[in-house]
């Protein structure tokens, strides 16, 4: 008889606290959301301040504050240096209770940073990093890679400049992470299409003299030379190479990641001609330009979004209804993560399209050029589509996925 009062009572006293929990978690409407970037330097003008100012419209625009959340916003200035990012994403959780860390342009801080979030079981919302490994051998169950990788720039510029009769490449590369991997990836697709890579060259992230590296191409007689770089490092290298002479001896530039703040900062007049490849573009349809504009008038700088900034604000707001759906902050990161890929994804950005097991949205890609100075009707006019990427063909298929989340 004892015996049984006392199980009775211990069930009775696991259901109370089970639904002390449940009540608890229910009741808990706080999210913190970390924007972690360059603020100051190359990558600056690509995200930086515009990134925080997307996620706040995301957060505008979800509604869940007038539900009764409380969402707030830190950013932080990761310098390019995974040390820094690390240690600040480490106080933002241990320290700020921060739930999602977001954005993250520069590989090498983002797969640095992916590796705490799953330590820390809290949730990476990739943007700004274009490592594929992200959503391959580095991939984890709290991460989401939305707007773009390595793999889909070298399927979409590579590919394309290769079958038009680029069969021979020099890269310059950025010596890091995603330099590193925006070669591989860009050569196999070379290579796959019967063109073939001459060699290249390293250079240091961030530096500002070109000239040897630009020398080397030159001489390589390459019909292509690949800029496997970013930002401001992109930029120095095509107006470096204008002063060289390059494109008028005969030889193609292939602004592998190329931005729209980055033709703003060139002219027109420089990047005429630039193909390249992007998951939005301000001008698409009335959709994104309903958003742009409203986006440009809370821009720090006027600007209109880059793609990064873009899929910041829809990776955000997805977040976000998977929140809601949850009915409550669960502070479990595995679990939101896991609550995303199971909801339908639909925003005026990007459209509809699935969050796949391995962490990828899908999305379509454009190749696009840019316009000569008298094709343009106005300003950020930059851009002339030249053709759509599927998305099944802009992400590595899961079958040949290396992510040891993918069932095959």
């Amino acid at each position: 008889m004892t015996t049984m009062f006392a199980r009775r009572s211990a069930a009775l006293l696991a259901c109370a606290a089970f639904g002390f929990a449940s009540t608890a978690y229910a009741q808990d409407k706080t999210i913190k959301i970390g924007v972690l970037n360059d603020m100051s330097s190359l990558y600056a003008d690509i995200g930086g301040p515009n990134s925080v100012a997307a996620v706040k419209m995301a957060v505008e625009d979800s509604g869940l504050k007038a539900k009764g959340w409380t969402i707030d916003v830190l950013s932080g200035d990761h310098q390019n240096k995974p040390d820094i990012g690390v240690n600040i994403a480490r106080q933002w959780i241990d320290n700020d209770k921060v739930d999602v860390i977001s954005d993250t342009p520069s590989s090498g801080v983002a797969l640095a940073v992916n590796n705490l979030v799953k330590e820390k079981n809290s949730v990476l919302l990739n943007s700004g990093a274009a490592t594929a490994d992200l959503t391959g051998k580095a991939c984890t169950p709290n991460t989401i890679s939305y707007t773009y990788d390595t793999y889909m720039l070298a399927n979409g510029t590579g590919k394309a400049l290769t079958k038009a009769g680029g069969d021979s490449w020099f890269f310059l590369t950025a010596d890091y992470a995603f330099g590193h991997a925006l070669e591989r990836d860009t050569s196999a697709v070379v290579t796959a299409n019967g063109g073939k890579v001459l060699g290249g060259v390293k250079h240091p992230l961030n530096t500002a003299d070109f000239s040897s590296f630009l020398l080397q191409a030159q001489s390589s007689k390459a019909k292509i030379i690949g800029l496997a770089n970013a930002g401001g490092d992109t930029t120095n290298a095509i107006k470096q190479a204008a002063e060289f002479g390059i494109v008028q001896g005969g030889q193609k530039l292939a602004a592998l990641l190329l931005f729209i703040n980055d033709v703003h900062s060139l002219g027109l007049k420089t990047a005429q001609g630039l193909t390249f490849t992007e998951s939005f573009y301000w001008d698409l349809n009335d959709q994104t330009r309903e958003w742009s504009k409203r986006f440009q008038k809370v821009s720090p700088k006027g600007s209109m979004p880059s793609m990064t900034v873009a899929g910041l604000y829809a990776g955000i707001l997805h977040y976000l209804k998977a929140m809601d759906a949850l009915g409550g902050n669960p502070h479990d990161g595995a679990k939101v993560v896991a609550k995303m890929k199971e909801l339908p994804t639909d925003d005026p950005l990007f459209g509809k399209g699935p969050l796949r097991a391995d962490g990828r949205r899908l999305i379509p890609a454009y190749l696009f050029e840019v316009k000569k100075p008298e094709e343009s009707k106005g300003p950020w006019d930059y851009y002339k589509l030249v053709a759509t990427i599927a998305p099944e063909d802009a992400a590595k298929p899961l079958e040949a996925s290396d992510c040891p989340l993918v069932k095959k």
